[in-house]
């Protein structure tokens, strides 16, 4: 079986490798991800193959996700609903930290659904308008309001980024959106349009600032320019400027030995320049969140250790 149930049409040739590594790639960026992204990365001919391979589907214009989001368009026409949360953001082509294997669908509050169909999807209940729903899915506004109120931040934020990231709203509309919502959720969406930002990369950088984001003492912004050397300035995917600590997000998919000497280098810019430096692999933000935190609540300790020492010296 290949990622997220598909299955794997794939042989053991180099051709298969390649293939797998592209849907590794699509996993970090948050299942879904641009055309430009994904030929820059592995050429426009490894990307056709997976979409004849039916691995990857397409969108729409320039728009890719991982073939799960077939499935969940499937799964809400099978049982009457209406794809929503997390499968409708991957259908709108929003990266997010996980892509569920289980699709989410939403059914109307008097809907009587069989057991058996919670095997194959994640049911929800709401009574959608009509201008919520297009083609079986929810339109983009109403899955925005749907994940900001109801999915854990981590998730939340990773979504709300790529709608940022892809320019299907605008900040102030976000937050705008958020605030005029009311009831259940209303406190929680505002908190994730305050967060949500077009700086971060992908969906797991945004998963790993969603984690920072709850160690006490810890403020850190995302991709902002540290000057390391006098015509040369570096943008870590985090960093808390007052504590001095640096937070990488380390994917092996962007690796090669070129690769390695360049981020070597810039471990040691960033250690000369006096920032703790924090690296975090995708199975450790992505799967071990609680380790994460674990990490970070020393980091921030040793930092504040490190501030008193030198105020005690300079005194």
């Amino acid at each position: 079986m290949g990622c997220c149930g598909a299955s794997n049409p794939y042989d053991g040739t180099p051709q298969h490798a390649a293939a797998m590594d592209l849907i590794n790639h699509m996993k970090v960026l948050g299942g879904a991800a641009t055309r430009g992204e994904l030929v820059e990365r592995w050429g426009r001919a490894a990307l056709e193959r997976a979409v004849r391979a039916g691995t990857i589907v397409r969108l729409a214009r320039g728009r890719y996700a991982l073939a799960v989001a077939d499935k969940s368009v499937r799964a809400a026409a099978t049982y009457g609903g209406v794809v929503s949360m997390r499968s409708a953001a991957n259908l709108h082509g929003w990266g997010q930290r996980l892509v569920p294997n289980r699709p989410d669908v939403t059914f109307p509050r008097n809907r009587r659904l069989e057991p058996e169909a919670r095997r194959f999807l994640v049911p929800h209940w709401s009574d959608l308008a009509p201008e919520d729903v297009e083609r079986g899915v929810t339109t983009k506004r109403r899955t925005l309001i749907d994940c900001m109120r109801n999915l854990p931040l981590a998730d939340a934020v990773s979504i709300a980024d790529s709608a940022l990231r892809r320019k299907d709203i605008t900040k102030n509309e976000l937050v705008r959106l958020a605030f005029g919502l009311r009831g259940r959720g209303r406190t929680r969406a505002i908190l994730v349009a305050a967060m949500a930002t077009r700086q971060a990369a992908n969906a797991f950088e945004s998963t790993l600032r969603a984690i920072a984001s709850t160690v006490p003492g810890l403020f850190v912004r995302p991709q902002q320019p540290v000057r390391v050397e006098r015509d040369h300035v570096l943008h870590p995917d985090l960093i808390d400027d007052r504590l001095k600590i640096v937070i990488e997000a380390e994917s092996f998919e962007w690796h090669d030995r070129k690769q390695l000497a360049i981020d070597c280098w810039r471990y040691n810019a960033f250690q000369n320049l006096g920032y703790q430096v924090i690296r975090f692999s995708w199975e450790q933000v992505i799967l071990n969140a609680p380790y994460v935190v674990k990490v970070l609540v020393r980091a921030v300790r040793r930092a504040h250790r490190h501030a008193n020492v030198a105020q005690v010296a300079a005194a």
